[in-house]
């Protein structure tokens, strides 16, 4: 070995002109495990080595929780070079060798491996200087114990009815933990295909993004099964699993074989997954005018898993919540979340894995896209479902997040895995579809499919940045486009151009760089005097006054190109007006009693009105509400409320609510009202939360009466029962808290045998478990229960008692992951921090486990931030914002890139802020409205 590494030494020195021009620091900065240097300094890998294909050979055996595996890696190699560098993590390197194109190999000594897991990267050194244009294979030999976690090549685990534990290995690569299961350029742009093969057991089926091409049997009683070659893709979305699943299949109209796969057991769970996936592929190769590019489309849940689901090509894998349905035990609302996710995941298959993104920074190309056709789908394949209902809360979360400093722009630096983790936020999904849902009302439905269309295609099989969406929807017209009735752009044809606004030739690209490139979101201000509208725009912040002296520094520079578009008493149409200055005067075409501006919420951006303009729409509302669309009413609380200072007039607007019918304003509404009194409560200020519980019960009470413990009517009249019971059980609302403990106590003599009502289990699960019988029976069925979206309501439940020793002991039986399973201690946090008893406990709890919690669930990760924002964002007053900034200071080498941070903080600060100057205001409305 000492030989080896003088030879090695002595190469670095000598040869070290033919490394790449690409390495930005002197070799000896980096030093490798070994001691020696590391020839490469960046995080990112070099350009001048390209994978072309992949030959992977892998074996997970599921009795010692290992597996071993060999890759054979064909390369093109761009300038002349030694080194082949290359990502690996917690990998074991047996061998590594180099061959010419005949598969020779260039030398006859084993090539010493460096490995550098700063940057999770490995460099084999060749002897032989590897020739630009010459095609050559890296062949590499590797093992690895089955990952604990959620991410590379993991282990995962079920119970049988019977109580018998079984195994199986599964994936997760994205975004940078493919390197943990196989050696690999583990970058989006290093596009490959992929041949891959799999050892697994008799008793086992192995599953890769490609059909099944043959299996060998290679004695032992071991099997190898021998995969398609893969189409051309990154390496975040190569999977394999090997589990003892059962599955059920069907076929679309254009020969798609589709799968759904889970436990034996929850066999019968799978069959709405099959009927969704089938209906939505199909519109989707419809909507891209795109054949799906590969023979099969597997859909699996994998009973531990961190996020939603995980779009690998071919082999999409879930949660058990997020695919499997029952319907005798699924809600309303379980149902439409399935949906949703197999909708954003098999909009993946075109926008993240057809056409990739370049680099992390750009992941809303990816989730932005997946988020909002998840809308565009069902709303066409499933009306029933009523989507359009949710996407306004998509948009108002979107908002919550964007208003405050510690926010992002959409396209963001994000260099090291913890950085990449923390884009997959709300800015990358909600934000990034809300702003394409304002593209598509710009751009009329045909500009903007026609645009993404063009989109996939010039770059299907490679990568894209934020300008070449842009690039891509505006096409120049020829003469044919005209005839054929194209949406392009054209300076000459102006009656055929869809990117002619108000009579102005757009910028397309300067206009979405406003949303793409700077953070915040602009809040348009309104001030009518007769047929002028004079209009303005800022940016939003929550919780930073105008006489700030911080104010114009956090204002300065910020400029949208806003798609205004208003109603008023008198217009039938909406009018449309490009904002691209910071004020602008509009003439009406006649007096009007009222203008509301941002029809529809089409667009993403806050309206503020003056005094006048806010009474003329709260007095529309309480005389003719339906003047103005749901969407508009909800919008309308939503701006209202959202807007610092809670004035009379936020809640003198939702005084018309009485005779709302429609479920989204009515729950908006409701919304601000229940985290009002869930603020003050935890702050024990006993009159206002006595006044504001009863004002609710009393106001809302028909809205209450009126609900039936059933599951009956509409998708919308069966999500306002699920919200409203849910709420006025919660307040002691006599008559709920009667019917809800009659329909536990029947379920429990059934001993779990009697249905209940799906949509208001979880509200009787929370009653029954205010004394200690019922919540011992809940967790002992807990332990049993075989369907997952069931356990998560029982869950809810448990963590809803007011015992602080019950709430202490659930987070322990989280922390060991075996009754509670590890992937749940996220939300079981939260829900405990959400309980007014559980918010100093869970507090508590992170930071006394905090290095454990960071071993479960990475820095970055999804799991981590829903632990941090879910804890921190319950506290509301001085002293409690001192502990969190010392708490977070005394882990500063671990956390100091964590954004996650500031936006927990900044949220209690807002709490702060809002207690501070809105208290009195809520303490005297109410005390007038109950006299």
């Amino acid at each position: 070995i000492m030989h080896l590494l003088l030879v090695i030494l002595l190469f670095l020195e000598s040869q070290f002109c033919v490394q790449s021009s690409d390495s930005n620091s002197p070799a000896g900065d980096n030093l490798a495990t070994n001691g020696l240097p590391f020839p490469w300094s960046k995080v990112r890998l070099p350009n001048y080595i390209v994978p072309v294909h992949y030959h992977l050979l892998i074996h997970p055996n599921l009795t010692t929780l290992k597996f071993s595996g060999s890759v054979k890696i064909e390369i093109d190699v761009k300038n002349n070079t030694n080194w082949v560098v290359l990502h690996s993590k917690n990998l074991k390197i047996f061998t590594a060798t180099v061959l010419d194109e005949n598969e020779a190999h260039l030398s006859d000594k084993v090539l010493s491996v460096l490995e550098y897991p700063a940057h999770e990267q490995i460099a084999i050194f060749s002897p032989k200087i590897l020739t630009s244009g010459e095609k050559y294979f890296l062949y590499l030999e590797f093992g690895a114990p089955l990952s604990d976690g959620f991410y590379g090549f993991y282990k995962s685990t079920y119970k049988t009815k019977a109580g018998e534990t079984r195994v199986l290995a599964s994936t997760h690569f994205e975004p940078t933990s493919a390197r943990m299961a196989l050696p690999c350029f583990d970058e989006p742009i290093f596009k490959a295909n992929y041949t891959v093969r799999i050892r697994r057991g008799p008793s086992h089926i192995a599953l890769s993004n490609m059909p099944l091409e043959q299996t060998v049997e290679i004695g032992n009683g071991l099997f190898e099964d021998h995969f398609e070659v893969s189409v051309k893709m990154s390496s975040y979305l190569l999977a394999f699993i090997v589990c003892d699943f059962r599955s059920v299949s069907g076929m679309t109209a254009t020969g798609i074989n589709i799968s759904i796969y889970a436990v034996p057991e929850k066999w019968h769970q799978t069959h709405y997954a099959l009927e969704a996936a089938l209906r939505l592929l199909e519109f989707y190769e419809q909507y891209f005018n795109i054949l799906y590019p590969l023979p099969k489309m597997d859909l699996i849940a994998i009973p531990d898993f961190q996020s939603g689901a995980m779009e690998n090509w071919g082999l999409t894998t879930y949660r058990e919540t997020s695919l499997l349905y029952d319907p005798d035990i699924s809600s309303a609302s379980d149902k439409l979340w399935v949906t949703l996710v197999i909708g954003h995941e098999l909009a993946h298959q075109w926008f993240g894995n057809l056409v990739t993104m370049e680099w992390w920074n750009d992941i809303w190309l990816n989730e932005g896209f997946a988020r909002y056709m998840e809308f565009v789908s069902l709303e066409a394949v499933y009306p029933e479902l009523k989507v359009e209902d949710h996407f306004l809360d998509t948009c108002f979360g979107a908002i919550g997040r964007d208003s405050l400093n510690s926010s992002r722009p959409i396209s963001s630096l994000a260099e090291n895995p913890t950085q990449i983790k923390e884009m997959f936020d709300t800015v990358s999904y909600d934000k990034g579809a809300c702003i394409l849902h304002m593209l598509r009302n710009f751009l009329t439905n045909e500009g903007f499919q026609s645009g993404i269309i063009r989109y996939l295609r010039r770059f299907r099989y490679s990568n894209a940045r934020n300008e070449d969406l842009w690039d891509s929807l505006i096409k120049t017209c020829s003469e044919e486009d005209f005839t054929a009735g194209e949406y392009c752009y054209s300076s000459t044809q102006a009656t055929k151009n869809a990117y002619r606004f108000a009579g102005e030739h757009i910028d397309l690209k300067k206009m979405m760089s406003t949303w793409t490139l700077q953070k915040g979101i602009p809040l348009v201000t309104v001030r009518r005097q007769g047929r002028r509208l004079y209009v303005g725009q800022e940016r939003f912040l929550k919780i930073v006054l105008p006489n700030d002296p911080s104010w114009n520094s956090l204002q300065e520079g910020y400029l949208w190109h806003i798609p205004l578009t208003y109603k008023t008493s008198h217009s039938e149409h909406e009018v449309k007006h490009l904002l691209t200055t910071k004020s602008d005067v509009l003439t009406l075409d006649e007096e009007v009693d009222w203008v509301k501006l941002n029809t529809d919420m089409n667009g993403y951006y806050i309206v503020h009105y003056d005094e006048e303009g806010w009474n003329c729409l709260t007095e529309l509302l309480r005389v003719n509400h339906t003047a103005l669309s749901f969407k508009d009413r909800a919008s309308l609380i939503h701006n209202a409320f959202h807007i610092t200072v809670l004035s009379y007039q936020a809640l003198d607007l939702i005084g018309y609510l009485k005779s709302e019918t429609h479920n989204v304003p009515l729950l908006q509404g409701l919304g601000y009202l229940q985290s009002f009194y869930k603020l003050i409560e935890k702050r024990h200020i006993a009159d206002v939360t006595h006044n504001l519980k009863t004002y609710i019960l009393q106001y809302f009470r028909d809205v209450i009466d009126k609900q039936t413990w059933s599951d009956d009517g509409t998708v919308s009249d069966r999500r306002l029962r699920e919200e409203v019971l849910s709420l006025a059980c919660d307040f002691n609302y006599p008559p709920c808290l009667e019917k809800a403990k009659q329909l536990f106590n029947s379920w429990v003599d059934s001993n779990g045998t009697v249905s209940l009502p799906t949509d208001v289990s979880e509200t009787v699960y929370m009653v029954g478990a205010q004394d200690d019988s019922g919540w011992a029976y809940l967790l002992e069925k807990y332990g049993v229960s075989m369907c997952e979206t069931e356990k998560s309501k029982f869950l809810s439940a448990l963590a809803s008692s007011k015992d602080s020793k019950k709430l202490s002991r659930l987070l322990q039986l989280g922390m060991g992951g075996t009754v509670i399973k590890t992937q749940n201690l996220p939300s079981l946090i939260y829900m405990v921090a959400r309980n007014p008893v559980g918010h100093f406990l869970a507090w508590d709890f992170v930071k006394k486990h905090w290095n454990e919690l960071v071993e479960k669930f990475p820095l970055g990760s999804f799991g981590i931030r829903s632990i941090i924002v879910g804890t921190v964002t319950q506290f509301s007053s001085t002293e409690e914002l001192r502990e969190v900034e010392v708490f977070f200071k005394s882990i500063t080498e671990q956390v100091s890139q964590l954004r996650v941070i500031q936006v927990a903080t900044e949220n209690l600060e807002k709490n702060i802020m809002w207690l501070k100057r809105n208290l009195e205001t809520m303490r005297t409305w109410l005390q007038q409205r109950l006299n």
